[in-house]
């Protein structure tokens, strides 16, 4: 049984609440954008779950570097739940794009070479994953892996150089290149808040899944006691550090 951690409980809070707080500035406080209206506001949840997919990705590769050259469990773990995480933030991205891309675009999805290399970012970590459940060893499972999840990253940075080394109809919040969407003070501020608000709950979410992770491995292979528990709590031990 998951020991309960009281930085990560106060972290969780802190994460639902920064949540709130940005729906409400997305809310109340940024105006409208005078092209798109309404619609805008759904950027900035757009952008931040979009970001962070690739941000999760990025932990994914640095947990398999990490596993290849130390061999531990914890790296292993950090690497899948990044994959998985990076996942959930990439179907949240192209969602809530294609629900902004409707009333402004006329139609929910188009090629274009942003959503074109996201769709290929998608499907290579869903791979990753199929890759593991097809592979019945979990050493080898581990290490194949990792292998995967740093090699798999350079679909991260062609997706996010899309929207700008290549004629493309998605708009650019930052940068000079696609169509830049108009944006006040008040609406780089409300972007800036619901980027840290999704950071901070994605390193909760984060958090919970390697502990998950790792208790699942402790409870298969409970004959041996102490190899993933004793992890565990180092990666506990850590946090309370931290």
């Amino acid at each position: 049984m998951l020991s309960k951690n009281k930085w990560l409980s106060v972290l969780s809070v802190l994460a639902v609440l920064a949540v709130l707080g940005a729906l409400a500035l997305v809310i109340f406080y940024a105006p409208l954008e005078l092209t798109m209206g309404l619609p805008q506001k759904i950027f900035y949840f757009h952008v931040s779950s979009a970001w962070l997919g690739m941000v999760s990705f990025f932990v994914a590769a640095i947990g398999g570097i990490l596993y290849l050259a130390r061999g531990k469990e914890v790296y292993d773990s950090l690497s899948l739940a990044g994959v998985e995480l990076g996942l959930l933030f990439s179907v949240l991205g192209t969602v809530t794009g294609m629900l902004w891309a409707r009333p402004v675009w006329n139609t929910y999805w188009t090629w274009d070479p942003r959503l074109t290399t996201m769709t290929i970012m998608g499907f290579t970590y869903l791979g990753y994953l199929l890759l593991r459940r097809a592979i019945d060893s979990p050493t080898r499972a581990a290490r194949l892996g990792a292998i995967y999840a740093i090699v798999g990253f350079v679909s991260v940075p062609l997706t996010f150089f899309s929207a700008r080394l290549l004629r493309t109809i998605h708009p650019t919040i930052f940068g000079n290149t696609g169509e830049k969407m108009v944006m006040t003070s008040p609406m780089y501020q409300t972007m800036a808040a619901s980027i840290v608000a999704f950071t901070l709950l994605f390193v909760v979410l984060l958090w919970h899944r390697v502990r998950l992770e790792m208790a699942q491995r402790m409870l298969e292979s409970e004959p041996e006691e102490g190899t993933a528990k004793h992890q565990v709590a180092k990666f506990d031990a850590r946090g309370e550090e931290q």
